[in-house]
């Protein structure tokens, strides 16, 4: 008979899963994707570096998964006020500021998210975490035009725009010292271009 883990043994090895993927997000967010090697992630979770594989079968498979969590939460959290309360206008205003503010906030894994070399697995995850933030906006930018408030356009075009210049524009800044009030303007003037990007009034 095939020896099947008890409740308690699933329990016990999921959350040292959670606690794994955690620590390895953390070490991620410090010293990129290149430099959290299977040691380090063992290190910080107080495991031995074989046990790593207890639960994933390879880096390339815990990076995966960390990157897929760190995106979906950051995804989940700009679609919330993109498709949230408020006229596309303000959504769009809202959701840019919300994006840029949690990625100045936690610039490691923004950077790590955004533009740090990565395996190709992870690259590949990228492309997707790109494409949902894609659909966000096209899908605002439709509304807005639905609703007079944006001009015709291309809709698809002003979304893979926005999409690649609010992460070009925050990549340098990611990399430097936390400074509240270039925080704070930095956030103004990329609102402001992704509403002109629109084409909505700005004042």
């Amino acid at each position: 008979m095939a020896y099947r883990k008890t409740p308690a043994e699933i329990q016990r090895l999921e959350a040292a899963r959670e606690h794994l993927v955690a620590c390895a997000t953390s070490v991620v967010a410090e010293v990129g994707w290149a430099q959290a090697s299977v040691t380090a992630v063992a290190d910080a979770a107080g495991i031995a570096a074989g046990s790593v594989y207890q639960h994933f079968p390879s880096k390339a498979a815990l990076a995966v998964e960390v990157f897929r969590r760190a995106a979906a939460r950051e995804v989940a959290v700009v679609g919330e006020v993109l498709r949230g309360d408020g006229d596309p206008v303000l959504r769009l205003r809202r959701g840019v500021e919300v994006f840029a503010r949690r990625a100045l906030e936690n610039r490691g894994l923004a950077h790590a998210l955004l533009a740090a070399p990565a395996d190709p697995k992870v690259a590949a995850e990228r492309i997707d975490y790109r494409r949902r933030y894609h659909t966000l906006f096209a899908e605002v930018v439709h509304e807005g035009m639905a609703a007079g408030v944006f001009p015709k356009q291309n809709g698809e075009l002003t979304a893979a725009a926005l999409t690649g210049a609010i992460g070009e524009v925050l990549v340098d800044p990611l990399g430097g010292a936390r400074d509240e009030t270039a925080t704070g303007d930095l956030i103004a003037e990329l609102t402001a271009m992704a509403l002109r990007c629109a084409g909505a009034p700005t004042a």
